[in-house]
């Protein structure tokens, strides 16, 4: 195909069928390879056909056997939406197969570039559809709150992405773990659960609920509602992944990574 800019004729490759970029981006997490965004060769791929190939992927991870076990947000901090250009959280799948027990050692050798931000985690206690969902009705549908770790690994290069490329990655899903206590949410402060972050015992970085989306409530409306849009709804049971309360830290081998949160325990992974 050709697109004229000016006086140049630029020739840009068609863009493939969803399912055929669903499986390159699968092959590239079996084959801990990173690769370079689909927007390098796919400039035209918008958020609605990178949902597409998300959706697609996940079809392709449960006809290999993996269940859903839940949903995770993205861009949840005003300055990650400032920087992509977007008013709201994207949202990815997730899966059992993205599950780390408690005081299992990242397995870096199915890992690219890991990398480790605390979050705010609920477990749904009844169904959530939206359109329409509010913070209130989406907080009333949760049984629990948990302190959790989430483990994100990109596919592409030096984690060099668009909006739409991390869409259709998945939200660079690998792992995650959650912490051993469970809180009603009716008897936490949310926006002041407050977690401190180490790097093998050092502080790198703090943050509040807050810092997700103003309220992490307001991120599992937001959710509900986007899911609704295509046609989805949040389950009984899964679990949702609020978002990251401080910048993603680097995860080589060797470190440990913790989160003291203040109401809701103390969780680790080595790396």
């Amino acid at each position: 195909m050709e697109k004229e800019s000016g006086d140049m004729v630029e020739t840009v490759e068609p863009l493939r069928s969803v399912e055929s970029l669903a499986s390159e981006l699968l092959r590239a997490e079996a084959e801990h390879t990173a690769r370079a965004p689909l927007t390098d060769t796919y400039p035209d791929l918008d958020i609605d056909l990178a949902y597409r190939i998300q959706d697609e992927a996940l079809s392709q991870r449960i006809e290999r056997g993996e269940n859903i076990v839940g949903i995770k947000l993205g861009l949840t901090s005003p300055a990650k939406q400032l920087q992509m250009g977007v008013s709201a959280p994207l949202t990815a799948w997730l899966t059992d197969a993205m599950t780390l027990p408690t005081r299992t050692p990242l397995p870096q050798e199915k890992l690219i570039h890991p990398r480790v931000e605390p979050e705010i985690t609920f477990v749904m206690g009844r169904r959530l559809a939206g359109p329409g969902v509010t913070a209130a009705t989406a907080l009333a549908a949760v049984d629990r709150v948990y302190a959790s770790l989430e483990v994100i690994d990109s596919r592409y290069l030096d984690f060099r992405f668009t909006l739409p490329d991390v869409i259709a990655d998945n939200a660079s899903s690998a792992y995650y773990l959650t912490g051993p206590v469970g809180a009603d949410p009716a008897v936490l402060n949310l926006p002041l659960e407050a977690c401190l972050l180490e790097v093998d015992g050092r502080l790198a970085a703090t943050g509040v609920g807050a810092d997700v989306q103003g309220h992490p409530g307001e991120a599992l409306a937001m959710a509900a509602n986007s899911l609704a849009e295509r046609g989805h709804a949040i389950e009984a049971g899964w679990i949702v992944m609020t978002g990251g309360l401080t910048d993603a830290i680097a995860a080589p081998r060797g470190t440990t990574i913790s989160a003291q949160f203040t109401h809701l325990g103390s969780i680790a992974v080595t790396s």
